[in-house]
């Protein structure tokens, strides 16, 4: 197949478009390179199209002659979203409604890759599936149900070829630096504060992002229209047991990790139902520990890549979100 993988130039998307490249698909990337769309994430020879998937030139253009999208581009932070959320309408909403278009008049299909967050909290118990209701607490998770919600209607209406994926809290190798576990693992080899949110109580279900991969091209290959399909680790950790173990691993000393005020309507609790995606044949295979283990090496021997990231914009965002709580923090 010829596949368009929009967003491939970010995190989760530049792992699933060296999936693809070794599996010997044909792949072209449509990136915005927004400042987590990372050209050095792609290996040499990628054919990569910058470009908006809101802007429906862009989009015909990149997923000309193409069999299938997959749709990883998104804003993606909830912390970002806080601060400032019209970015999030415009890739989430607007960027879905131009896909589904391109799809309704060119007949190829599309996989949306979507979030575990449109689920909302679930600290009183059980696990989300997929036909639970949507219940999202913030700007970015509410964008991205948005988004959701045109494809149903699409494929009830127009008779498209779309399915999505819903995915739990994702790790790895060259994730952007403004996520906790890279935030963590990054600041500790620094020697520079880890802000914990609140008590540090708050459950997310971890998923390598190798396994999440793997799960969105089964989803690809066997999913069937109009369907939705959770993609989990079954691995659910309080940040505060991953914020030690990142101490573990990067030899840091405890009294970095600081408690810092709350961000506002912060979920307590994910927890996906997987059921579904695994009677497709599908099932994580990277155990939390060794996947934990691998990436922080792999932050330990790639400064080179993270270091120039951590000025800039990035410093700026840093000090608006934790400027001030670190000010105010107490040891954990």
């Amino acid at each position: 197949m010829r596949l368009l993988v929009s967003g491939g130039a970010g995190f989760i998307g530049s792992h699933f478009v060296k999936r693809l490249l070794a599996a010997g698909e044909d792949v072209v990337v449509l990136d915005k390179l927004t400042y987590s769309g990372n050209r050095a994430n792609l290996p040499d020879g990628v054919d990569l199209i910058h470009g908006d998937i809101a802007e429906p030139a862009d989009v015909a253009r990149a997923a000309e002659g193409c069999d299938a999208i997959v749709n990883f581009a998104a804003e993606t932070h909830v912390d970002r979203s806080i601060l400032s959320a019209e970015d999030f309408g415009r890739t989430e909403f607007r960027g879905t409604q131009v896909l589904l278009e391109h799809i309704r008049d060119s007949g190829v299909r599309l996989v949306q890759v979507s979030t575990d967050e449109v689920y909302g909290d679930l600290e009183a118990g059980g696990s989300s599936k997929e036909s639970d209701p949507l219940n999202p607490s913030s700007p970015y998770s509410a964008a991205k149900a948005a988004g959701e919600l045109l494809i149903p209607a699409y494929v009830r209406t127009f008779g498209v070829n779309a399915s999505i994926t819903r995915g739990s809290n994702t790790y790895g190798p060259n994730q952007y630096p403004e996520k906790f576990i890279p935030l963590f693992v990054t600041n500790a080899l620094d020697g520079a504060p880890l802000p914990l949110y609140g008590d540090g109580r708050q459950v997310r279900d971890w998923l390598h992002v190798e396994d999440h991969c793997a799960g969105i091209e089964s989803v690809l290959r066997n999913g069937r229209p109009g369907e939705v399909y959770n993609v989990g680790g079954d691995n659910e950790r309080h940040n505060i047991d991953v914020a030690e173990k990142l101490l573990e691993l990067t030899g840091a000393d405890r009294s970095l990790l600081r408690r810092v005020d709350d961000r506002p309507g912060h979920d307590r609790r994910y927890s996906l139902d997987t059921a579904k995606l695994r009677g497709l044949g599908w099932e994580p295979r990277i155990p939390f520990d060794e996947g934990l283990r691998t990436t922080v090496e792999w932050y330990r021997d790639n400064r080179a890549w993270w270091e120039p990231i951590k000025s800039g914009e990035y410093r700026e965002y840093y000090e608006r979100q934790y400027g001030e709580r670190l000010s105010t923090s107490s040891p954990v």
